[in-house]
């Protein structure tokens, strides 16, 4: 879910092509909860193989990323490693949620209501199996993936900021937080799209978000908009009841620091902040994170049929013609180099 940053950032539309060459750190559980709640059937059912089993989620790594190689993006993918303690009351109120959005669904199933497919984008479950195919089909397909040392997006987050990679991606605020100098949003899910319950379809485009920009425009630090997210709530903690985005930039203009920002909250607000928030503070300006090196392989396409198309019943047509798409996007849309520039 993340910060909800909106109203007070900026977001500039770009284009896939233009981030042809660009090295770009995603946020793979992010991205894998997007495909779980969105490759859906017209019911809500998420895509199986014949054994019953999910693949939403290879179904948009496949052809999500062979997207960003056609136009020439050199992807990497950052999957989370241990969350931080502070982070358990948050995973128990997701799991809540999943259960009662399942509840939800099965009902409207039996009712045959027309909102069944709402309710059951709100119960996708990323397992430790799907996580594993994951990043077997992504060696397969010769992109690099990390193992972060905590939170994935702090990870693609200090990625960014050493030069490493271009930009973060992800659709939460949560990198800017992180300190990441760039954030790209709808990198994974650019293209048209059906508005929910309406028959209308809208363009989604990639949009970027400098951190700079963001700082500069709302007259702040990066502790100040650490502060703000803090008081809008995080995944970590929950925010102030009645306190915006808008609000809590206001507030943090007039307190200026953390400290005084929370006694005065405290005071008018009578919130009561978690007994860990300055951790939570400090989680944020200085994330753990470890330094990497990235190769991107060919294509390994008897590894990826194996993967999709024997264990998991996919299209064989449709899997080769894929991969074919992945190799001649590597070749001529790379910075104009030749694949052997890439590895």
């Amino acid at each position: 879910m993340g910060v909800d940053l909106s109203p007070i950032v900026e977001k500039h539309e770009i284009t896939l092509e233009s981030l042809a060459g660009k090295k770009i750190a995603i946020d793979a559980y992010n991205v894998l909860y997007q495909f779980l709640a969105s490759i859906r059937q017209p019911d809500g059912t998420p895509l199986m193989d014949f054994s019953g089993n999910i693949t939403s989620h290879l179904s948009g790594l496949l052809y999500r990323t062979e997207r960003m190689l056609e136009n020439g993006i050199k992807p990497v993918y950052v999957f989370d490693g241990k969350p931080p303690e502070f982070k358990e009351k948050t995973i128990e109120k997701r799991k809540k949620a999943k259960e009662e959005a399942k509840e939800k669904w099965e009902k409207a199933l039996a009712l045959e209501e027309e909102g069944a497919k709402t309710y059951a984008q709100a119960t996708s479950m990323l397992t430790e199996e799907m996580v594993k195919e994951s990043k077997e089909l992504l060696s397969a397909m010769g992109i690099p993936y990390i193992e972060a040392p905590g939170e994935g997006e702090a990870q693609a987050a200090c990625m960014t900021q050493k030069g490493t990679t271009y930009a973060s991606a992800s659709q939460d605020y949560d990198s800017l937080l992180f300190g990441s100098p760039l954030l790209i949003r709808n990198l994974s899910i650019t293209g048209k799209r059906k508005l929910p319950r309406k028959d209308q379809y809208v363009i989604v485009y990639p949009e970027q978000i400098p951190l700079k920009e963001v700082l500069d425009k709302n007259g702040i630090t990066l502790e100040q908009l650490i502060t703000l997210g803090i008081l809008v709530g995080t995944d970590f903690n929950e925010g102030v009841k009645g306190v915006g985005p808008k609000t809590a930039l206001k507030i943090v203009k007039e307190q200026k620091q953390f400290e005084k920002v929370l006694e005065f909250v405290g005071e008018k607000y009578k919130h009561e902040f978690e007994p860990y928030i300055e951790d939570v503070f400090d989680y944020f300006l200085n994330p753990p994170c470890v330094d990497v090196q990235l190769r991107w392989n060919p294509p390994n396409a008897e590894k990826i049929r194996e993967i999709l198309v024997e264990k998991h019943d996919f299209s064989e047509e449709r899997v080769r013609s894929a991969v074919e798409k992945m190799v001649k996007g590597m070749e001529e849309k790379g910075s104009q180099e030749k694949i052997s520039k890439w590895f």
